[in-house]
């Protein structure tokens, strides 16, 4: 069983940054691909950024492209989401998912974490 726990998340003004990390049980860690979506309410659910397991797959939302950054350690069965110059369209529950395949929509994501808040007020 695949487990990931994701931390990080909090309030932060306009303008500031967050690092959100996602750490993932298990062995297979290395064949995963990884991505961040995130949340907010009363949306749905939508894709940030993801990347392959060997790093060399990596794409961005529009919207975050030049502000975040997708990476990963594969020693550490962990993958981080860094948000720079974050702005209050931000907000939401971010989550972090792996599967066996690499892809940008949520319904190809086997394993989901319990997900992190963002709050970026004005």
């Amino acid at each position: 069983q695949v487990q990931l726990v994701e931390s990080g998340g909090g309030l932060v003004q306009a303008g500031g940054s967050l690092r959100l990390s996602c750490v993932v049980s298990g062995r297979t860690f290395s064949t995963y691909a990884m991505g961040w979506f995130r949340q907010a309410p009363g949306k749905e659910r939508e894709f940030v950024a993801a990347i392959s397991w060997s790093a060399r797959n990596i794409d961005y939302a529009d919207s975050v492209k030049g502000r975040f950054t997708i990476s990963r350690d594969n020693t550490k069965n962990t993958v981080w989401l860094q948000m720079n110059s974050l702005k209050p369209e931000d907000t939401a529950v971010y989550y972090c998912a792996a599967d066996r395949s690499y892809g940008l929509t949520h319904i190809r994501y086997d394993y989901w974490g319990q997900g992190t808040q963002v709050t970026v007020s004005s």
